[in-house]
């Protein structure tokens, strides 16, 4: 019969493992990983290996490192905007809309005011 503190363990296991295996990395440690790789030390098998990401996955990250070396040496300086300034302008865009709205809507009174509608 299985006791509760040992299935709080195997629980916990289950969850430490599945932490380091989904484990998200951001960019800085992606290219570090990327260029690990290509300084050709190790194969790239290794290196996936000890990072534990797949083959594929460091493939897409060199492919994509690349891209953006070569469209930032071609002058593309274009960055994507982040999260504060997308909901700074959507709030913008929101009020705008707003704005529009009441100014139609003052100038429809205005018509038929002048028409002698209202």
């Amino acid at each position: 019969m299985e006791t509760n503190s040992n299935k709080k363990t195997a629980q916990s296991l289950i969850k430490d493992i599945k932490r380091k295996t989904n484990r998200t990395y951001n960019s800085e440690e992606k290219i570090r990983i990327v260029i690990e790789g290509m300084r050709g030390e190790e194969s790239i098998a290794s290196i996936c290996r000890k990072y534990g990401i797949n083959d594929s996955l460091y493939y897409k990250w060199s492919k994509d490192f690349m891209e953006a070396g070569k469209k930032r040496l071609s002058g593309d300086t274009e960055r994507n905007a982040n999260t504060d300034e997308v909901n700074y302008l959507k709030k913008q865009n929101d009020d705008l809309k707003k704005a529009i709205a009441d100014l139609y809507l003052h100038n429809e009174s205005l018509k038929k005011s002048l028409t002698g509608l209202e």
